[in-house]
């Protein structure tokens, strides 16, 4: 009996002295120190080691080459398939970068069906995930911001960079506490203000239209990100403005080429200075209507480029005078 109890208390002192040797004696690889092909320290010529991280010299501490991590895209391969990228890339769009992990419903990821229990279990699982998604409100704030901003960009059918460009503002906005507005004006601005940095023919009242906002909340809120922020937004030109309203008014090709051809000469003299760029396109498709005796009305170009028949009136008096 008791030499089985000091074998066991021998084997407890020598459980305990393994897991100590193990967690406080062992390292990561990229601790461990290598003596480095170079020869000296190009400033003190001492030793030089490297590890998985940096090269640095061990007298003067002079780092010589750092970050050694690969930081490329990880790749999977089974019974010689191609390979896979592992995970999604991270995206702007996401109030998490798209970390998150998503719960299906259901099936398994083999596409079999589950057990009642098994759904059960998920359901459970889902519902503490999406309690525990927002460590604070403003990440809540800015989960629900970021959503909008998908939406608007579907609705006004905007590729995926400009979505992300976007996103990206909206963060700024939120990281700059621009307070006093609310997130679904802030959302169109971000949305509006990509589009003016990209030179897309996207007006604030489009953006409005889908945001279910006010033009005038969306407006206070672009100029309030283009002075905080320094967007570099250059003056839309009405020539951007041609090609939309002429498929909006289903004009021909001839006349579309003309009135482009009209903006850009007006842009060149410097008529459209100061000017509203769709109502000056508007006027521009009026005028090669007219010229290739296709009588656009000036309320039909004037509600395509969401002015009033008076602008384009205008607008087509200073063609008459200027550009031939």
């Amino acid at each position: 009996m008791g030499e089985g109890l000091a074998v066991l208390a021998g084997s407890r002192n020598t459980v305990r002295t393994m897991a100590t040797r193990d967690i406080y004696e062992s390292g990561f690889d990229e601790d461990v120190q290598t003596e480095s092909s170079a020869n000296q320290c190009p400033e003190c010529e001492g030793r030089v080691t490297t590890n998985a991280v940096e090269t640095v010299c061990e007298d003067c501490g002079l780092v010589i080459e750092e970050q050694r991590i690969d930081h490329g895209p990880e790749w999977r391969a089974y019974d010689d398939e191609e390979c896979e990228r592992t995970g999604a890339p991270l995206t702007a769009a996401r109030h998490d970068r798209g970390l998150s992990t998503e719960i299906g419903y259901g099936t398994d990821a083999n596409g079999n069906e589950l057990s009642g229990q098994k759904r059960r279990r998920l359901a459970r699982m889902r519902r503490e995930q999406t309690r525990g998604r927002w460590r604070s409100k403003a990440e809540r704030n800015l989960a629900h911001g970021l959503g909008e901003v998908r939406r608007l960009a579907s609705a006004l059918e905007l590729s995926g960079s400009v979505r992300d460009q976007a996103c990206q503002l909206f963060r700024s906005a939120q990281n700059e506490e621009l307070r006093g507005r609310s997130i679904e004006a802030i959302a169109a601005a971000s949305v509006y203000g990509a589009c003016r940095c990209n030179g897309l023919s996207r007006l604030v009242d489009d953006v409005s239209e889908m945001a279910r906002v006010a033009e005038s909340r969306v407006t206070n809120a672009y100029k309030t990100l283009n002075e905080e922020l320094g967007l570099p937004a250059e003056p839309v030109s009405p020539s951007i403005f041609v090609p939309r309203l002429a498929s909006d008014l289903e004009c021909p090709d001839r006349i579309r080429q003309r009135a482009r051809a009209l903006a850009e000469e007006a842009e060149e003299r410097g008529v459209t200075t100061g000017v509203h760029p769709a109502g000056f396109a508007a006027a521009c498709l009026y005028k090669a209507g007219q010229e290739q005796e296709k009588w656009v009305t000036q309320g039909d170009v004037a509600e395509s480029g969401n002015v009033t028949p008076t602008t384009v009136r205008t607008h087509h008096e200073t063609l008459e005078e200027y550009v031939a």
